[in-house]
């Protein structure tokens, strides 16, 4: 079996390997049997190969069916007991996760952390078993790797450890950015480890308070319920709770709220900014129990003053994050119940997805707002991820589709409003390559006081250009199409 080569002690050369196809990474050929193998045999070739895992493929050998692991020798075989003469497929791990050669260390690394997994297998076009890529693999390419960084989070015990893990963050979002890594897995990157960060913040904080025995849910709201914060991103989040006994809600707020308000703070401390508005779970106004979000989010369907219209763009995309997701769920079941048939209230939202429209202009490429303090320049969340990003969520309420991230959003509703595939895809394409560019731009201003979203296109390269109009043309195709549904 090949094995890895060692890596090189150059931080940047340790990056720009995790930001590699798997398929330039020194390769591991897998060591493959069949279904019907008896367990002893596939025993004695690892033991005898010295590999910890063994692939299970079809009786042609290209296709992988399953693996087995020597956390399975424990658990599958040697504590129930079973006969080493019983055949392998009887203990594998089937619905073995598979990536394809041209997917990046770092993706397959972010792909590991969220599903809990120690291997990968790369197949080709045609479902054929190439290598296979474990977590030490990966982990032996860098020094501060994602595993590193998201094994000090979970063992940090205190302020200033978590907020060192936070700068760690920021520093390998910013390297990958400067390696090129693409909007899509670097926002999932930045979101998998906040999220630790943030799950973290909270265990610790809840071992200092008494909180009540009831069922309880962190809500994640804006671009964090979205997955898709960027390097400048500040709070916004929420707390739902268990009261059946409405006279009991007030005092179960109370209890919550120094638990809430010490979590921000803490946060605040790991560099996510308290929210100017306050739209915080240390807030009253944002603690609440489970009716009393809908009685809130009911207020803002019936009534849709600007106001309402405003929080539900930032409320409805919700996500839990720590604590019992069952009340989440009821939540979002509800939500889209209910706004199924809000005729009013999806049409103001079509109106307030169509204000800001795509600046492209008909004589000049691209026109400007009236910033004085930033003249010549384009507001890329607010005229260019935006009008994706609400136009996916309206989509999601008119056509029940329970995800929350815009490229879910678009692909979930994409056969209820009969959009081709391929105009999906390069809508998706579109918003990514924004966010793209919002990440670039706001690397470089990074520390300097506002404008971390607004940028000069002449001073982007020819290509660049081209393609920010293209990605504006797609927005503006959805919004059209926003137009002929809502007769707007």
């Amino acid at each position: 079996m090949d094995q890895p080569s060692t890596p090189s002690s150059s931080p940047r050369n340790d990056f720009q390997a995790m930001h590699s196809p798997l398929s330039q990474l020194p390769r591991r050929e897998p060591v493959t049997v069949m279904l019907d193998t008896p367990l002893r045999e596939a025993l004695a070739i690892m033991d005898r190969r010295r590999i910890g895992s063994i692939i299970v493929v079809d009786e042609h050998g290209k296709m992988p069916l399953g693996i087995f692991t020597l956390r399975d020798v424990l658990h599958r075989v040697a504590l129930p007991q079973v006969s080493l003469d019983e055949p392998i497929a009887s203990v594998m791990t089937g619905g073995v996760i598979t990536v394809k050669p041209h997917t990046t260390a770092y993706e397959a690394a972010v792909i590991m952390a969220r599903r809990g997994l120690r291997h990968l297998l790369v197949v080709d076009d045609a479902a054929h078993l190439v290598s296979i890529v474990s977590q030490n693999d990966l982990f032996a390419l860098q020094r501060t790797s994602l595993k590193d960084v998201s094994n000090d989070i979970r063992q940090a015990r205190d302020l200033p450890t978590l907020q060192a893990c936070a700068r760690d963050i920021q520093r390998i979002a910013l390297t990958l950015l400067t390696q090129g890594m693409a909007a899509e897995p670097l926002t999932q990157f930045i979101s998998t480890l906040n999220d630790l960060l943030t799950l973290r913040v909270i265990e610790l904080t809840h071992d200092e308070f008494d909180l009540p025995q009831i069922q309880w849910c962190w809500i994640a709201l804006g671009s964090e319920g979205r997955y898709e914060q960027t390097l400048c991103t500040d709070q916004d989040n929420g707390i739902i709770f268990e009261c059946e006994n409405e006279t009991a809600t007030e005092a179960l707020r109370q209890r919550f709220l120094p638990f809430a308000q010490a979590v921000n703070n803490k946060l605040d401390a790991c560099g996510f900014p308290l929210c100017k508005g306050g739209i915080m779970a240390g807030n009253p106004q944002w603690c609440l129990s489970l009716p009393e979000w809908c009685a809130r989010f009911r207020g803002w369907i019936e009534h849709p003053q600007p106001k309402a219209l405003l929080n539900a763009a930032i409320f409805f995309d919700f996500r839990p994050l720590y604590g019992d997701e069952a009340l989440s769920e009821a939540l979002r079941s509800w939500l889209l119940d209910e706004t199924r048939n809000a005729q009013l209230f999806l049409r103001l939202m079509a109106e307030n997805a169509l204000q800001c429209a795509p600046p492209l202009g008909l004589i000049r490429d691209f026109v400007f707002d009236s910033s004085k303090e930033f003249p010549n320049t384009i507001d890329l969340k607010m005229y260019g991820s935006r009008p994706f990003v609400d136009a996916a969520r309206l989509l999601s309420l008119t056509h029940g589709v329970r995800q929350t991230s815009t490229a879910q959003r678009l692909l979930g509703a994409s056969q209820s409003v009969n959009f081709g595939g391929d105009d999906v895809a390069a809508m998706v394409d579109s918003f990514y390559y924004i966010q793209s560019l919002r990440l670039r731009h706001q690397h470089q201003v990074l520390g300097e006081h506002g404008g971390g979203n607004r940028i000069n296109p002449d001073m982007l390269n020819e290509l660049d250009r081209h393609i920010l109009k293209e990605a504006f043309k797609q927005a503006r195709k959805l919004q059209s199409r926003l137009r002929l549904d809502y007769r707007l």
